[in-house]
């Protein structure tokens, strides 16, 4: 996902290992603006959820791998990838213990596909 920030135009930067609640970071040091990003991704293709616990981030983006199943069964497809602003996902309803959350509870999923944009227009304002 950051190759893909990067590839947008939006500059971006990995965490350190092990940092709580974000995995990315977005710039705009020309107007001192970040954007703490966490990454959720999932590697079976027609995935039904994303595990998430620790909600300390500015955006949660979502990466579908969809690399096939265990079984060999599921066909392999492009990944996709959704863009959530973190209020979005912190009303999702999940599991307990686990925090697993729904693709199919997150209202207008298809609104939030391939979005960079929420995320370089908050840098920009």
């Amino acid at each position: 996902m950051l190759g893909h920030l990067l590839i947008q135009g939006i500059p971006s930067y990995k965490t350190y290992n092990n940092m709580p609640g974000y995995d990315l970071v977005a710039t705009n040091p020309e107007r001192n603006r970040v954007v703490r990003i966490q990454v959720k991704s999932r590697w079976k293709t027609k995935a039904e959820g994303f595990i998430i616990k620790n909600c300390d981030c500015d955006s949660v983006i979502i990466v579908k791998l969809n690399r096939g199943s265990k079984e060999g069964t599921a066909d392999i497809l492009p990944p996709e990838y959704f863009v959530l602003p973190v209020d979005v996902a912190v009303k999702l309803p999940r599991t307990e213990g686990w925090g697993k959350a729904s693709f199919s509870k997150i209202s207008q999923l298809e609104s939030h596909r391939e979005n960079c944009n929420r995320i370089r227009d908050f840098l920009n304002q």
